[in-house]
Order: C-alpha cells, then sequence, then structure tokens
C-alpha cells in the first residue's frame, strides 16, 4: 500500500514538474515573439549620413556637462517628471542639444501629453536625431539620440497628436533652449 502511494506521489511530482517547464517554456518564447516584434526600428527616421559628428572621451563629456546631464546624455538616465525647466514652456523658440548645440526640435510641434516631459510630435529634421531600439526594462523602446553628439535624449512612442502620430517625449535636461522672436 504505502509502495503505491509513493509511485503515485512521484508520478504527481513529475507532472507537476513537466507541466511547470511547459508553461515557463511558453512564457519565455511568448516573451521572445514580442520582444521580436517591437524590436522593429523607425528607418523613417534614420538620417543616411552626419557629416558635423562630434566625438568625445569620457572624461571630456565629464567636464562639458553638469553631473545632471551626464546622467542623462551619455548613461542614458531619467529625469522626474514634471521635475523640469522646459515641461510647461510656452515660449517660441529652438530647442538644441544640451552637449553639442544641434538644433533638435521647435516649439512648433512641441504639445503637452500630460506626462511631465516636454514632448514633440516632430524633430526639426529628419538628420536631427537618430533612433535605436532599446530593450531596458524588458520592453523594446524606440530610444532618440542626438545625431551629431549620440547623446541619449529620451524615448519616441506611436500614441502622438497627428500630423506623424508621434511623441517623441524628451528629457529636458538634454536641451538649451533658445528663444526666438
Amino acid at each position: 500500500m504505502k509502495e503505491k502511494r509513493t509511485s503515485r506521489a512521484i508520478a504527481g511530482c513529475i507532472t507537476i514538474e513537466r507541466t511547470a517547464k511547459v508553461l515557463m517554456t511558453g512564457l519565455l518564447m511568448f516573451l521572445a515573439m514580442l520582444c521580436v516584434g517591437q524590436a522593429q526600428e523607425r528607418t523613417d527616421q534614420m538620417p543616411a549620413a552626419v557629416t558635423d559628428k562630434i566625438e568625445k572621451t569620457d572624461a571630456e563629456w565629464k567636464k562639458l556637462l553638469t553631473p545632471e546631464q551626464y546622467y542623462v546624455l551619455r548613461n542614458k538616465g531619467t529625469e522626474p517628471p514634471f521635475t523640469n525647466d522646459y515641461h510647461g514652456l510656452r515660449d517660441k523658440g529652438i530647442f538644441k542639444c544640451a552637449a553639442c548645440g544641434k538644433e533638435l526640435f521647435a516649439t512648433e510641434t512641441k504639445f503637452d501629453s500630460g506626462t511631465g516631459w516636454p514632448s514633440f510630435y516632430a524633430p526639426i529634421s529628419p538628420e536631427s536625431i537618430r533612433t535605436r531600439t532599446d530593450r531596458s526594462w524588458f520592453v523594446a523602446r524606440t530610444e532618440v539620440h542626438c545625431a551629431r553628439c549620440g547623446g541619449h535624449l529620451g524615448h519616441v512612442f506611436e500614441d502622438g497628436p497627428p500630423p506623424t502620430g508621434l511623441r517623441y517625449c524628451i528629457n529636458s535636461v538634454a536641451l538649451k533652449f533658445e528663444k526666438v522672436q
């Protein structure tokens, strides 16, 4: 009698173990397919060539940038929402890269997304930015970089307003604003 109970218990454990393996394998395959499906980079936002590219050493960037700018632009950090300089800015002007001065966005394309960061529906020109897939945080997102210096600016999402349907969610510490009359 004890032998039958033992063999049933062993068989039950083996069945549970196999089921757990099958479920885990299925979950991993689902996550892999999700990542692959989201990994398509926006090639229409990728400029052909950047002729005025700037390259500096890590030490040079640390001297040039504030600690907060360095954290965002060089280490792909994110500033806290609703605590930045340009979220609520309504003046007319141009937003430039805080690291190299490249013109990136104009106030004509700025809108309030409710996210707490400056948001734009288009860059000044496709040549001013670069994008690449960011797979951090277990989600594939499209990361936005300055085309000239490679500084991390933020991310672009496909939930913006017309005419592009895009939302460039940009860290204000990565930008310098130049007011125009």
